[in-house]
């Protein structure tokens, strides 16, 4: 089970950068986001929603930040949200339960990292 943290609302800015700049990186893990292209595209597509909604002033700040992560729980696993927040992978999922692969996307998306 993945635990996620709220994402703040001073920090809605740099969140909603990174998570855009990672979700059209071709080389990051949340240009597939576990799922194929539709559900790529429907979490890119929800993604400039809330950045859209944010930056027009259609919705306030503090509904966008718990917009944004209710986001990161349906469409980031647990890896990839500590790599976000500025850390590597929890301990318990270590390297009995990753490959070579998701080891190098978790690389790439460490350079889109918030914190």
């Amino acid at each position: 089970m993945a635990v996620y943290g709220g994402i703040q609302a001073h920090e809605l800015e740099r969140w909603l950068n990174a998570l855009t700049n990672a979700a059209y990186d071709r080389r990051c893990p949340l240009s597939k986001v576990h799922g194929g292209n539709a559900r790529a595209r429907t979490a890119r597509q929800d993604l400039l929603h809330l950045a859209q909604a944010f930056r027009s002033g259609e919705r306030i700040r503090d509904d966008v930040a718990a917009g944004l992560s209710r986001w990161c729980q349906h469409y980031l696993t647990e890896a990839e949200w500590y790599v976000l927040v500025g850390g590597r992978k929890p301990v318990a999922q270590s390297k009995a339960l990753s490959s070579a692969a998701d080891d190098d996307a978790l690389d790439v998306l460490y350079q889109h990292r918030v914190g």
